[in-house]
């Protein structure tokens, strides 16, 4: 490929979030952009994948190994050359910067924790929620979970631009730390022994939605200071995450205006 067409394949690249191709992706790396997440065709022994993946994870970038069916089905171009990059919309922050944010406001933090939500739509969904509602920010883990791409961008109304967001490596090793600074945690639990509104959640909090599917896996659950349920009246037994996600925040919000 011609330097020139390498140049407008990142170009457009980097306008909807999706990088594909081997000279698209190292020039990516090359200039440093905020990468998301690289998916590379599992079982592929090329040299320069193996080049690409060593450096993307040197610079603390996932690496996904996929087989090729789930990298055609994500191409536009249809000629990803076993290589797809994500680039995230923006930058990611520490907790830390979190916590001081809330500081300096003279606010008792609220931060939401998101683990697993693999559906980027209720990653955007989330955090345009937890941007209307004042949070402090919103968590998420490194693996098995969607990230600040442009479709969660999108999803979230612009409130990417607005609410940081912080990727940790362990969730559950996360909540350990936030309760050792004081943060008290609450899990949303179908089988929550807390009902939402006895939650007292007008200190500081992070609230833990789980995912799609699963909810929150068994470490995280046992590392909640409180499981929470929301009271059900339908014949259905559950909530979208996005969903319980607002319903929580809103009742912080509720209870902080007294």
């Amino acid at each position: 490929m011609r330097e020139n067409e390498t140049k407008k394949t990142f170009d457009e690249a980097v306008s909807d979030g999706m990088i594909e191709g081997r000279n698209a992706v190292i020039e990516a790396l090359r200039t440093e952009m905020t990468i998301d997440k690289i998916y590379i065709a599992k079982g592929e022994t090329d040299k320069t994948l193996g080049h690409i993946a060593s450096k993307a994870r040197d610079m603390g970038i996932v690496v996904v190994e996929a087989d090729r069916r789930k990298l055609d089905n994500m191409s536009r171009t249809h000629s990803h050359q076993g290589v797809i990059a994500l680039a995230a919309v923006r930058e990611y922050v520490s907790v830390q910067s979190m916590l001081e944010a809330a500081a300096e406001k003279g606010e008792a933090p609220l931060l939401v924790v998101c683990d697993e939500i693999s559906d980027p739509h209720n990653l955007g969904a989330i955090l345009r929620t937890a941007e209307c509602a004042g949070a402090h920010g919103v968590i998420i883990p490194k693996r098995r979970s969607a990230g600040l791409t442009a479709v969660v961008a999108k999803t979230s109304a612009g409130a990417v631009s607005y609410m940081p967001v912080a990727r940790v490596p362990n969730i559950a090793a996360l909540l350990k730390d936030l309760k050792k600074q004081g943060i008290w945690v609450f899990g949303t639990a179908a089988e929550g022994t807390t009902t939402l509104y006895d939650a007292d959640l007008k200190g500081a909090a992070a609230i833990v939605i789980g995912s799609e599917g699963d909810g929150m896996s068994r470490l995280v659950a046992e590392n909640c200071d409180f499981l929470v349920s929301i009271p059900m009246k339908g014949k259905i037994s559950s909530l979208n995450a996005s969903a319980a996600a607002a319903i929580l925040l809103y009742e912080a919000v509720r209870q902080r205006l007294r």
